[in-house]
């Protein structure tokens, strides 16, 4: 919850962050150490952990912190203007991270969502993408699959209302599911217009 805010209300974060000791390191240099301060960016799930997306003022470079590491320290800093993120999207900087790489090109269908739906109820059934928490019952989630239909069924499995960030192909898809759901419920299909290929 404090991390959140702290994204929320764009304040510098204070924090201390116990990093994953190397076999037979001391307790006393992790207590010596300053805080960290940073502007945080984002608050994402990855792999079903969270993260803090943030830009390190002491290091003057992206961060990407373990969210079960962080201590805050209270009170917060002051309020910033929001670094561009490279790239611009935070699921591609993230992959890249993880990854070595610019994180796009491992699924052929790769599409953006908001859902509204608390970000820890989604990140519990998506090991393979992006969770953004953008609100107490609302997360931005960003999935990649091999056809766009797949994709869309995919992201249909969660109860909740879906906005479609993009791209066109997977709006395309969702509508073409609606049709086929649609003529499943009834007792004539109508002729279904081809899905948009995954190239």
């Amino acid at each position: 919850m404090t991390l959140s805010a702290a994204v929320h209300a764009r304040e510098v974060l204070r924090f201390d962050y116990t990093p994953a000791s190397p076999p037979g390191a001391g307790d006393d240099d992790s207590a010596a150490t300053p805080p960290r301060r940073v502007q945080p960016r984002h608050l994402i799930t990855w792999g079903g952990r969270w993260y803090l997306v943030a830009w390190d003022l002491d290091r003057e470079d992206w961060r990407t912190f373990r969210a079960d590491r962080i201590t805050p320290r209270t009170p917060t800093g002051p309020r910033f203007t929001p670094r561009e993120l490279p790239g611009g999207e935070v699921a591609a900087f993230v992959a890249g991270r993880f990854r070595g790489s610019d994180g796009s090109g491992d699924w052929p269908c790769r599409g953006e969502v908001i859902l509204d739906l608390p970000a820890a109820a989604v990140s519990r059934h998506t090991r393979d993408g992006v969770v953004e928490e953008l609100g107490p019952n609302r997360c931005r989630l960003v999935l990649g699959s091999w056809p766009w239909p797949g994709l869309a069924a995919t992201i249909g499995r969660f109860d909740a209302d879906i906005k479609v960030v993009g791209p066109a192909e997977l709006k395309h898809a969702f509508a073409h599911l609606a049709r086929r759901y649609a003529n499943a419920a009834t007792d004539g299909p109508t002729k279904l217009t081809t899905p948009p290929s995954s190239h």
